[in-house]
C-alpha cells in the first residue's frame, strides 16, 4: 500500500480538474474508507481493490 502521492507521481492514480482521484487501471473513482484507528484516510478502487493512504 503506497501513499496517494506516491501513486499521483507514478501514475496509479489520476487526479481530475476537480480533484477527484481515480484508479488509471480502472478508470473508476476512488471510494474513502476511514478507520478511526487509523492516521488518515484509505483509498480504495471499488473495482481492482487496491488501496492507498491519504494523510490529511
Amino acid at each position: 500500500m503506497d501513499s496517494v502521492r506516491k501513486a499521483l507521481r507514478s501514475g496509479d492514480v489520476e487526479k481530475d480538474s476537480y480533484g477527484r482521484l481515480s484508479c488509471s487501471a480502472c478508470e473508476e473513482e476512488l471510494a474513502t474508507d476511514n478507520d478511526p484507528g487509523e492516521i488518515g484516510k484509505q483509498r480504495v478502487c471499488p473495482s481492482c481493490g487496491r488501496t492507498w493512504t491519504e494523510l490529511s
